[in-house]
């Protein structure tokens, strides 16, 4: 355990200042600098509403004094007006009056201090997930180009250029509102949907397989988890071996077939009550059936294993790196 601990750490380092070098390099766009939170931004800048009335928050004047709140930003539309001055806009309009500057300086200033964990404007999301599954529509793919999301895989601990092997960014739409994500597709052509304020699936919903003829194959619950594995072993140690995202454990029986013609199934599914639950099922299956969630036993998958691991043995192993 010891050796796959260090040959995790030492390779998840090496991908981690890659990952850090190309998030150094992406900027934040026009489109996703006006997606910002408004009222957000306005309480990191020290302005609080006086009153919120449904949708709309009142304050005093952000860009001048005066003694009556007349400053709307209408949170639903991510757009602000000032009464008394009769100018309104959008986030960058505000920004340019309140900071006296350009767009491009005002997109810096967000490059240079922005927190990424500041929530996107218009993610309050439907709280009943199948409700807002059933409703969600792709608008458009791309390859991942998001400064947004760029960071979320980095945070992830998850490199850039494993990423875009297995995944797209998504333009997808809910109730006539358009957002954006990270987008992993299955079997069926639905995808798997990922951004840091909303974890879904576009119908249909179904597994994602990668037949390279193995005799073996690796079976995880979510694409983190498969992305962190790949990321493990950057120099593909595993090309010719298959791998199975289940993209939910209710797919585990109608995954069987495509698992059970292989010599030995890999299960790496969560630590939680229902992944230990369908491991001990499956071990009762089949001796083709191997439980390696012991690699993370400690933690609720293999993706909080990899955040998490070496933060006691960081120090030493560095120093061996030196």
């Amino acid at each position: 355990m010891y050796v796959i601990l260090n040959f995790v750490n030492v390779n998840l380092i090496v991908n981690q200042k890659t990952c850090e070098m190309n998030v150094r390099n992406e900027r934040l766009s026009i489109e996703e600098a006006r997606q910002i939170d408004m009222v957000e931004y306005l309480s990191k800048e020290g302005h609080e509403p006086t009153k919120i009335r449904n949708a709309d928050y009142w304050y005093f004047s952000p860009l001048r004094t005066e003694r009556t709140p007349s400053f709307k930003v209408n949170r639903k539309l991510n757009r602000w007006y000032d009464h008394g001055m009769g100018k309104g806009g959008n986030i960058i309009d505000f920004a340019i009056l309140y900071h006296n500057c350009t767009v491009g300086e005002f997109l810096q200033k967000l490059n240079g201090s922005f927190s990424f964990h500041q929530r996107l404007s218009g993610c309050s999301f439907p709280s009943n997930i199948d409700s807002a599954e059933s409703k969600i529509k792709i608008v458009k793919e791309r390859p991942l180009l998001s400064f947004f999301l760029c960071r979320y895989l980095h945070q992830r601990r998850i490199p850039l250029d494993v990423a875009e092997r297995f995944c797209k960014e998504v333009k997808y739409e809910i109730n006539g509102k358009e957002y954006f994500a990270i987008g992993f597709k299955n079997n069926s052509g639905g995808y798997e949907i990922r951004n840091p304020y909303f974890k879904a699936a576009s119908a249909p919903k179904d597994i994602t397989t990668f037949n390279n003829q193995g005799k073996e194959i690796f079976v995880f619950e979510g694409f983190t988890d498969f992305l962190s594995f790949m990321a493990i072993d950057p120099n593909q140690q595993h090309k010719y071996k298959d791998f199975l995202v289940l993209n939910s454990v209710s797919f585990f029986e109608k995954a069987r077939p495509f698992m059970e013609r292989h010599d030995a199934i890999r299960l790496y599914l969560d630590r939680d009550t229902t992944g230990q639950n369908y491991s001990r099922y499956a071990l009762s299956l089949s001796t083709k059936y191997k439980d390696e969630s012991n690699l993370y036993k400690h933690y609720k998958d293999l993706n909080d294993w990899i955040l998490n691991i070496g933060k006691t043995e960081k120090k030493n192993l560095r120093q061996k790196l030196q």
